[in-house]
């Protein structure tokens, strides 16, 4: 399979993220709310509501149902009390429980309205409040539920309603339409704040979640790399029981005869064990800086490891090395290999007919552009590409589709090891997807012995294919 000369160009329309390399590890987060917290939330209303409930009555003289209005703040309080009182500190609510107390919260909050004028109370934009943070925590049906609930109060509230509190013998009459104005401005205000809100917290929790599970294969993988240590402590224990085995076959063919069946035994029991500590030796060598092609991977080596566990799927892979020698060479990163599979992976996934790996390097830069002759990314994808939860298309090489995380684990593990990432389309009249990572050499070769890209062994390993 060939891809032409421009599967590659550097003015092929693309997305350009840079890295961030202050991205936190994230946990998956509890969804659901802590009672706590809306105990909180409503003992803070509760000062508010008293607080201006006394200002208009006493400070403004407004004459209102000053009783009345305290007896609905007083339910309010005996409520965060008993809760208090039955759950502790900690305590989650489910999705129903939670749904139930902000209720509450809508209608306690409406009977007050009720007593002080309705929707022409200012304070009737605190209806939002309680949608808000549905929005922010609960379902999007628990959040339309409480919505429905707040606009159907409101509306009750724009025709039934003691008189506005105000001073004076003349009170002023508001004209409909503004109580339909005000009844409008709630609607909307409710719409978009809980549409707002609720898309602002799936982001963040699908931000979490993928990250959580970035660091749970992260973590499985630098498990596996830290094998060569447990090898090695495992050949250091081992290395005493195989040298009295050896001095005993020593013992044993002083003292068997020199001929027979018992001699070809005890002859081959000493090759054994020498070759036994012969592993072991290498084993224990594992660790050592010096650890040629275990520790150290070329660029070629590099690719291969990435794009090995994909051949059995039959896809063929073209791979174009461009760079004067020595080619460079990194220590083994598991996160690295790790995320260029996962791109090989979708490459393969929507390729064709094929996959073209091509590495460029220089005195300053390395990069890898991963392409495939599939149907590209569509437009609303490639501008979001490499974002959590977002699938590519559905992919007919492999059955069954994933969760639509492998280009943002894979973007995640490359950029926090120094690497820029860029999505793009190949242009007309080739068609493909086209991914390409660069790192700065310096930022390639980090940690690397002095030898650096000349090691003889890792070199003599390179080739074309």
């Amino acid at each position: 399979m060939k891809f032409p000369s421009e599967a590659f160009p550097p003015e092929a329309s693309r997305v350009v993220l840079p890295p961030d390399f202050s991205a936190p590890a994230l946990a998956r987060s509890n969804r659901h709310i802590r009672l706590d917290t809306l105990v909180r939330l409503r003992w803070l209303a509760i000062a508010g509501q008293s607080l201006a409930v006394t200002g208009v009555h006493f400070g403004l003289g407004f004459g209102l149902p000053f009783g009345w209005c305290f007896s609905v703040i007083a339910v309010s309080a005996w409520l965060n009390i008993a809760l208090r009182i039955r759950f502790p500190l900690s305590h989650r609510l489910k999705a129903g429980a939670a749904t139930a107390l902000l209720g509450f919260d809508i209608a306690q909050l409406a009977a007050l309205l009720y007593l002080t004028g309705g929707l022409q109370n200012p304070f009737s934009i605190l209806f939002l409040a309680p949608v808000m943070i549905s929005a922010t925590a609960l379902p999007p049906q628990r959040t339309l539920l409480l919505g429905v609930l707040a606009i159907a109060l409101a509306t009750l509230l724009s025709t039934f309603y003691l008189p506005l509190p105000w001073s004076g013998p003349n009170r002023p009459v508001l004209p409909p339409f503004y109580q339909l104005g005000n009844w409008v401005a709630l609607v909307l205000g409710l719409s978009f704040t809980g549409i707002y809100a609720w898309r602002v917290a799936k982001e963040a929790r699908d931000l979490s979640d993928a990250l959580a599970a970035t660091e749970l294969v992260l973590a499985r993988e630098q498990h596996l790399s830290q094998l060569d240590g447990l090898a090695a402590a495992a050949a250091h224990e081992l290395g005493t029981p195989l040298g009295t085995i050896a001095l005993v076959a020593r013992e044993l063919t002083r003292l068997a005869p020199a001929e027979g069946e018992m001699a070809e035994d005890i002859t081959l029991l000493r090759e054994q064990v020498e070759r036994c500590r012969g592993i072991l030796a290498k084993l224990s060598n594992l660790q050592d800086d010096n650890a040629g092609p275990l520790d150290q991977l070329s660029l070629r080596l590099l690719i291969e490891e990435a794009a090995g566990p994909q051949r059995p799927f039959g896809v063929p892979f073209e791979i174009t090395m461009n760079g004067e020698k020595p080619e460079p060479v990194c220590r083994r990163n598991p996160g690295m290999i790790y995320g260029l599979g996962n791109i090989v992976d979708n490459a393969v996934d929507f390729a064709r007919s094929g996959v073209a790996i091509r590495a460029d390097w220089t005195q300053s830069h390395v990069t890898l552009t991963i392409a495939d002759d599939g149907p590209g990314f569509p437009p609303d994808v490639l501008l979001r590409a490499g974002e959590p939860y977002l699938s590519r298309g559905t992919s007919e090489s492999r059955a069954g589709g994933g969760l639509g995380l492998g280009l943002f684990i894979a973007k995640t593990l490359l950029e926090r090891g120094g690497g820029a990432i860029e999505f793009s389309n190949l242009p007309a009249p080739a068609s493909g997807a086209s991914i390409k990572i660069v790192w700065p050499r310096a930022v390639f070769e980090a940690d690397l012995p002095s030898m650096g890209g000349t090691n003889p062994e890792v070199s003599g390993l390179h080739g074309v294919s």
